[in-house]
């Protein structure tokens, strides 16, 4: 009897140290040396999840890991995300983490100005998100050039293509519907799909901010005197269709070729947008500086320089093509 019980006092001291070393280590920093952050799958079951972080190198124990969460009754209460684990994090810290559901929020800038199949592109390449962009959203009357409205996404890690296409064109019709209700009354635009043709050629004929609503300025006064708009990008969009970059620059026959959207060669607006244009070109062509210039021209620093004649018009034009041919040689 003697024996036994100093067994059984035995047993109760080992199984108590065990115990104990147990908790230091489930309590103790733990070996990440920097930040890194972790995908949960759905379906993954409680020793999946310990060795996923023990291949991370979030824990150095996953017998620790899994004893601690089963004794605190927590190893049911796990959720699948993406999840930031910081440096040295303890086991029973990373417990607390995958509790909190609180999952990594990813970006994805949509740049102003992509065509449609640009942005497709790049929403095919973001990582994080799932799935494919499916058939039935590419002939769908909102998938279209210009129905998506360039900005920042936040999303979290297994979200759906289809599901961000559907968010940036709500966007995007939220926007331009809010936009035409506060819209400056008596210009020649009259549908909100005008405005976002026009908003798209402001979009792709300067990226500064303190011209977009002048240049919008110009090409109103244009469409009221039935003149052509004899914007550049819509005659490169003629050729490419957004699918793809020109390359290039624009020749004299391209000017002249007679797509639809070629503005040197139809009256008006061209039948679709051609890119994606942002929230600040929309407002420019929906608010246009009032003004009396019918022209403008690269001013060879990265904007432009407007004139109200033909004759200064061209002799804008001169000073332009001097600086190219010396930027050529």
């Amino acid at each position: 009897m003697r024996i036994a019980y100093l067994l059984i006092v035995l047993g109760l001291i080992l199984g108590g140290g065990f115990a104990w070393q147990g908790y230091v280590r489930f309590v103790q920093p733990g070996p990440l040396a920097a930040e890194t952050n972790v995908v949960i799958h759905r379906g993954s079951g409680f020793g999946d999840i310990a060795g996923e972080l023990f291949r991370a190198g979030v824990i150095s124990d996953p017998l620790a890991f899994q004893f601690g969460a089963r004794f605190l009754g927590a190893d049911k209460a796990l959720r699948a995300g993406e999840y930031a684990f910081p440096a040295r994090i303890s086991p029973r810290e990373a417990l607390a983490v995958l509790q909190s559901g609180r999952t990594v929020i990813r970006r994805l800038t949509i740049a102003e100005g992509l065509t449609t199949a640009q942005v497709l592109a790049q929403l095919a390449a973001a990582d994080g998100l799932d799935g494919k962009i499916g058939a039935e959203f590419m002939d769908t009357p909102w998938l279209k050039e210009g129905s998506l409205l360039p900005e920042t996404y936040h999303f979290s890690f297994g979200d759906q293509r289809n599901d961000m296409l559907k968010r940036m064109a709500g966007a995007m019709a939220q926007l331009l519907t809010s936009q035409w209700q506060a819209r400056a009354y008596g210009g020649p635009l009259k549908s909100h799909e005008e405005a976002l043709i026009l908003a798209s050629i402001i979009e792709k004929e300067t990226s500064l901010p303190n011209e977009r609503a002048r240049i919008a300025g110009v090409f109103i006064n244009r469409l009221r005197k039935g003149m052509r708009l004899q914007s550049d990008p819509t005659a490169a969009y003629g050729i490419t269709l957004g699918k793809e970059v020109l390359g290039r620059p624009l020749t004299r026959a391209d000017l002249k070729n007679p797509t639809p959207f070629n503005t040197y060669a139809i009256d008006g607006l061209p039948p679709s947008p051609i890119c994606n244009p942002g929230r600040e070109s929309i407002a420019a062509a929906l608010h246009p500086a009032e003004t009396d210039e019918l022209y403008f021209v690269a001013d060879g620093a990265g904007g432009h320089v407007f004139a109200r004649t033909l004759d200064e018009h061209n002799l804008n034009v001169a000073r332009w093509r001097k600086i190219t041919n010396e930027q050529r040689e």
